[in-house]
């Protein structure tokens, strides 16, 4: 096994991962050119390419065998499995697609096309940039406070820091904000599995805050067996 291949147990019939970084992918995975927005695509027969789903950053697929993937540098990925209905979903969840809660409207595409019940899912919030890490302008929370997300759970004030990279200021939790975003929109909180590695202190990941946004991505993958 790749030492930066974190593998994911969603129960029987689902294999889903996070490659990180310089890991081998060990098949190929469906991913789209991804522009921090809420477009999502229904994947229904394999062999797109990144230019096939240029402007997507969710991916839905009821497909056996076809991987589908988020690719991340400090966002936040969401895989998500209904077991009942057989239906994969993989989403690419920065700040802004976080604002504007683009797990949820996945949800809403996977219960309208394919029947799921959010209750039925099953969900990973993978590696992102960490609370600690993610220092944020005044701008940012008060996208994050408009949208009505509870600021006492996923913002804090750090004061002025101590002049190393990313202490004092505003930070927002994105686990935290993204297991409220599905917690909100039906998933059972058992149901949903929180992988709290900040990508921006494990240099086992990617993260573009650290190297700068030409670094390389991390795969999240999920594929129906």
């Amino acid at each position: 096994m790749a030492r930066n291949l974190l593998q994911y147990r969603l129960g029987p019939g689902v294999e889903a991962f996070t490659a990180g970084r310089e890991t081998p992918l060990p098949y190929p995975v469906t991913q789209g050119h991804q522009v921090h927005g809420t477009r999502i695509a229904i994947i229904d027969r394999p062999g797109l390419t990144r230019e096939d789903l240029e402007g997507y950053d969710a991916f839905i697929t009821d497909f056996q065998g076809i991987a589908i993937g988020a690719r991340t540098a400090d966002c936040t990925p969401v895989l998500l499995y209904d077991p009942v209905r057989r239906v994969i979903a993989a989403v690419h969840s920065g700040w802004r697609g976080t604002v504007r809660m683009i797990s949820r409207k996945a949800l809403t595409v996977m219960e309208e096309h394919f029947r799921t019940n959010a209750a039925d899912v099953l969900a990973v919030i993978g590696p992102c940039i960490g609370p600690d890490s993610f220092q944020v302008g005044v701008e940012v929370v008060e996208q994050f406070r408009e949208a009505g997300f509870p600021m006492q759970d996923i913002w804090s004030d750090k004061g002025p820091g101590d002049g190393s990279p990313m202490s004092g200021g505003h930070h927002i939790d994105l686990f935290k904000a993204n297991k409220w975003i599905l917690e909100g929109s039906g998933l059972r909180p058992g149901n949903i599995q929180v992988y709290a590695i900040d990508t921006y202190s494990d240099h086992s990941f990617y993260s573009a805050r650290r190297e700068g946004v030409g670094c390389g991505r991390n795969i999240n993958s999920i594929k129906l067996v």
